[in-house]
């Protein structure tokens, strides 16, 4: 693999994401909320942080940006669209541009839904997806400001790529969005051997993610949603659900 992609357990529930490109040592961090667990884990790591990048504007994806690339020098990239929400861009990414990471290259994948910005980076040679709030393991984003068909054609723009790509999203919300799906699908074996890995995963305290692109079409109710309307249905379901 060219590209190493690791988990940052941050606040309550939230992911950053570690990434190294293994040609050249280039490293970066996605959407770095705080300042000292992040630098600690880069020490870890070797110490090196070249980049900072980002998927959408929330405090909880962004707030150590800054300092951290004050203290670093780290370069910070994200959506041209959103640079009056983001901090201080060195490089604008649009969507459909490719990125390079050392001898990584992202893709630039347009997907609002849960904010109108919100893009998500795909590194083909790495299977990796960094999708943040977007597609989640076996759920999605809330529609904080976009709408149920920008969401719904957000995910089938990420459910068509390669079923290997591993999905590193943002937030550790995998056992309530397993209830919620067995509520929709109480039938679905592969989400119920799912729910069971991911309760022993959390019990000894490890991240339930990253899945991969093929385990989520075969879990996530919101991959199988027919269309627009019916994930409307979906996610208001999944919105009222306790």
């Amino acid at each position: 693999m060219t590209l190493t992609v690791k988990p940052i357990a941050i606040l309550d529930d939230n992911y950053a994401w570690f990434l190294r490109d293994e040609a050249t040592g280039v490293t970066a961090v996605m959407d770095a909320a705080v300042v000292g667990p992040i630098e600690d884990f880069v020490k870890a790591e070797g110490g090196r942080l070249d980049w900072l990048l980002i998927t959408h504007h929330h405090g909880d994806h962004i707030a150590g940006i800054a300092e951290l690339a004050a203290r670093t020098g780290a370069k910070v990239a994200g959506n041209a669209q959103d640079a009056a929400r983001l901090p201080k861009l060195d490089v604008a990414v649009k969507p459909g541009d490719v990125f390079a990471l050392g001898a990584s290259e992202a893709q630039i994948i347009d997907t609002p839904g849960h904010t109108h910005g919100h893009i998500s980076w795909y590194f083909p040679s790495g299977e990796t997806l960094l999708c943040a709030d977007t597609l989640f393991a076996a759920g999605c984003g809330r529609l904080l400001e976009g709408t149920p068909a920008e969401m719904f054609a957000s995910l089938q723009k990420l459910a068509a790529l390669p079923e290997a790509t591993k999905v590193c999203c943002g937030h550790e919300y995998t056992l309530s969005n397993i209830r919620y799906a067995l509520s929709v699908e109480p039938d679905n074996a592969a989400l119920q051997a799912f729910a069971e890995r991911a309760k022993a995963l959390r019990a000894e305290g490890k991240p339930t993610v990253p899945t991969t692109i093929g385990l989520e079409q075969a879990i996530n109710p919101f991959l199988h949603a027919r269309d627009v309307k019916h994930f409307a249905e979906l996610r208001l379901g999944k919105d009222n659900f306790r």
